[in-house]
């Protein structure tokens, strides 16, 4: 039986889209924002729109950091989205610098592409596998998925790569390590195919792997 989800609450998600999309899937999701609550939860969903600035002080103000951080280090079931992968990594040069979760080792950079391409990148675009993932179990190959954003994560660890998108460049689209992933586009908005990754998320089943190097 698949373990109910928490969806945290720090004033910056798509929350209710999230909810809704996994409760499609028949599991039970509960938008959160206390730590203690948080700190409770089996598996863990960390959407995010907006800037990272903005993002990181409300996890910090709210006394999230630790809380994220303990339950990724404990190897616990836990899904970025956007805003969500963006802030696992070590720093932001989002309108200046700012430090992340220093989850995953690396940057998050805005996109420097020709002028063929347009900021942000928005729309459906597809994923190139790098390294096989649970989370798209049953998707098909190069599956389309729908992106929203102006930067870009760069991981100083490739071993956390697991699907990149060409856009301009070739970007980093997918990151996970045991039960800890985080995607740069958009399931709860990616039809059938994001309702397919949300559902492997909340199966008993998924990779149980350390998550930490």
């Amino acid at each position: 039986m698949a373990s109910p989800v928490t969806i945290i609450d720090y004033g910056m998600g798509n929350l209710r889209s999230v909810q809704k999309a996994i409760e499609r899937i028949g599991v039970s999701a509960q938008i959160e924002s206390s730590a203690i609550r948080i700190s409770q939860a089996d598996r863990l969903i960390l959407p995010g729109v907006g800037a990272f600035r903005d993002a990181i002080a409300a996890l910090r103000t709210k006394d999230l950091i630790t809380v994220i951080q303990d339950h990724v280090s404990a190897n616990r079931h836990f899904l970025g989205i956007c805003l969500g992968l963006q802030l696992m990594f070590d720093v932001s040069f989002e309108d200046g610098e700012y430090e992340g979760l220093g989850i995953i080792p690396g940057e998050v950079r805005r996109f420097d592409l020709s002028p063929d391409y347009k900021i942000p990148h928005m729309g459906w675009n597809q994923l190139q596998t790098v390294q096989e993932t649970p989370l798209l179990n049953g998707c098909p190959a190069k599956p389309w998925f729908y992106f929203v954003h102006s930067y870009h994560v760069v991981p100083a660890d490739d071993s956390w790569v697991m699907t990149t998108t060409d856009y301009g460049i070739n970007f980093v689209s997918m990151v996970g390590r045991g039960n800890v992933s985080a995607a740069q586009f958009h399931p709860e908005k990616s039809q059938s195919t994001g309702i397919r990754l949300l559902s492997n998320f909340v199966q008993p089943e998924a990779a149980t792997t350390p998550a930490t190097a």
